[in-house]
């Protein structure tokens, strides 16, 4: 739930744009009710995330996050790509532009199921880098423009909402930056699923989880890939939002 959201909805209420009519307001209503809701599921995913991690984080498992990195690494052909460890708690990604898989101090140096599923997820990514998956290809081609939009649309939007009567058109500029983060949020779900997937396949067929472990890395992923589906339908309907108000404008 993006705070402007609130605020959007709350500078409509002053200014008019939601009390024209009762059908109006029960349609604020009912977009406080859809963005609390999804506030709430958010809330849920994460904590479940979180509970997952950490049992699974007691799961002992014969290799360390690092180790389990570089060996899927090395057995993807793959050799230029370093791991490294970084400070935070699941701060865990692939960095393509310099071709590093980073580590959280928790998972790379933890010999635990939920560090080897974090691990072999990261290495997924360097796994659709050197393969060039297509998706992949179109995330990281947008990155320059979601850090330009996401740098700026706040402030357009929230100016935008305020003087949709007058200059519709500010309005209209922050939704089109806000679609393409929005885009981008989406393009994110295949890579993530795949990612996970790749991870698992290799963790089963090197033989590093077995029939009594390989379950918890795939609910651990599984868990973990909700947090992606929930950010995207969140700034979906967030979108929706930003349209209603422009559709809804007085001319």
């Amino acid at each position: 739930m993006n705070i402007l959201s609130f605020i959007s909805i709350f500078a409509q209420a002053n200014i008019g744009y939601t009390t024209q009519d009762t059908g109006n307001v029960s349609g604020g209503y009912s977009y406080w009710i859809l963005f609390i809701g999804i506030a709430l599921l958010s809330y849920i995913v994460q904590a479940n995330l979180q509970s997952k991690f950490k049992k699974f984080s007691k799961m002992p498992i014969g290799m360390t996050g690092r180790e389990i990195a570089e060996k899927m690494l090395h057995d993807n052909g793959i050799y230029d790509v370093k791991v490294i460890s970084t400070s935070g708690q699941l701060t865990d990604h692939y960095n393509p532009t310099n071709k590093t898989v980073n580590l959280s101090e928790g998972v790379y140096n933890s010999a635990s199921i939920a560090a080897a599923a974090v691990a072999a997820h990261e290495c997924g990514h360097a796994v659709q880098h050197a393969t060039a998956y297509a998706p992949l290809k179109m995330r990281s081609a947008l990155v320059p423009a979601v850090s330009f939009a996401s740098n700026w649309m706040t402030w357009i939007l929230l100016i935008g909402i305020l003087t949709v009567n007058a200059f519709p058109g500010i309005l209209l500029a922050g939704i089109a930056l806000f679609a393409l983060t929005t885009l981008f949020s989406f393009i994110t779900l295949p890579v993530e699923i795949d990612a996970s997937h790749r991870a698992l396949v290799w963790l089963s067929r090197a033989g590093v989880t077995d029939s009594r472990n390989h379950s918890a890395a795939s609910s651990a992923l599984r868990s973990a890939a909700y947090t992606y589906v929930v950010a995207a339908l969140s700034s979906l309907a967030t979108l929706v939002y930003y349209i209603m108000i422009y559709l809804g404008r007085r001319d």
